[in-house]
């Protein structure tokens, strides 16, 4: 039997993908070796393997290194402007260079609070590669204000995109959005009505605000999504012929150019839990996304 059929087989939860993965990474072994994941089995024969992590662990608190830039601080919401590249929360237990790890060094109240133990504090999520602003929570009970809040639409976020081709502010894309089929990595965009019957699919509705043509090929844009599915400003306009520039997954060009996907997080607004305040924050977009706009002006 081949070792990834074996240990597939074996081991409860792992599917042959997950174990394929893990014999690439060295992760399982063959009498103390290293294999291919096609290696065939003999009788005698030892398989180890390192158990992988579990699905919820409290992530490790990182000082120093790790960018932390905060737009807004009180005692109940921290708002910061994370870069592009930078996780917001680790996948596993020993990864420390993420969003979360720099907050729980500088918040350690944060531990505990929020969806899962290495989510510590974060109301929302953006893309690795997708820089801007991110609010996070310091206690039980403004992440529970705030995820309702988040939940009802009513934390307004908008967001800076530059895509291919030529659009106008008004429309609107209202399409719901499902798991891919075949590819883990993207999600799918229900336009046909077989589709949205799909059992994964969302409500997803994504508004242009402003437009602004940029050079010959290009329109740079203020969306709105404030209940935002995974992808959704992506998938949305890659499915309207629009992708974002540098967005390799969705068909977006000049990613070797500009090295991450052209979307911001660039303003956010909601009522502070505590206070009944309007907070309303902006950030300016990041100087790889500003030059590339300039150079086309």
């Amino acid at each position: 039997m081949r070792l990834d059929v074996f240990f597939g087989r074996r081991v409860e939860g792992v599917s042959r993908t997950v174990a394929r993965r893990l014999i690439q990474d060295g992760e399982v072994r063959l009498n103390g070796r290293r294999v291919r994941k096609g290696q065939r089995l003999a009788v005698g024969d030892i398989v180890t393997y390192t158990a992988p992590p579990p699905n919820d662990f409290v992530p490790v608190a990182q000082p120093g290194s790790l960018p932390l830039s905060v737009v807004h601080e009180d005692a109940q919401v921290v708002v910061v402007n994370k870069p592009a590249r930078l996780p917001t929360h680790p996948l596993r237990f020993d990864e420390t260079r993420t969003l979360v790890n720099a907050l729980l060094h500088r918040y350690p109240e944060m531990e505990g609070v929020g969806y899962a133990l290495r989510e510590p504090g974060i109301v929302h999520r953006l893309d690795n590669d997708t820089s801007g602003l991110l609010i996070a929570a310091r206690d039980v009970d403004t992440f529970n204000a705030l995820r309702s809040t988040l939940r009802a639409g009513k934390i307004r976020k908008h967001y800076d995109v530059l895509v291919e081709g030529v659009l106008e502010a008004g429309e609107v894309l209202d399409a719901p959005i499902a798991k891919h089929p075949s590819d883990p990595r993207r999600v799918h965009v229900c336009l046909a009505a077989s589709d949205r019957r799909r059992g994964s699919a969302r409500s997803a509705r994504t508004e242009l605000l402003q437009a602004e043509r940029v050079g010959e090929g290009f329109t740079k844009l203020r969306v709105s999504a404030s209940v935002a599915v995974r992808h959704q400003i992506r998938a949305h306009l890659a499915a309207r012929g629009h992708p974002l520039v540098g967005d390799w997954l969705y068909g977006g060009a000049h990613h070797d150019t500009l090295g991450r996907h052209f979307l911001h997080a660039g303003w956010v607004a909601f009522e502070h839990p505590r206070t009944r305040e309007e907070v309303a924050l902006e950030a300016d977009l990041p100087s790889e996304l500003a030059g590339f706009v300039s150079e086309r002006l």
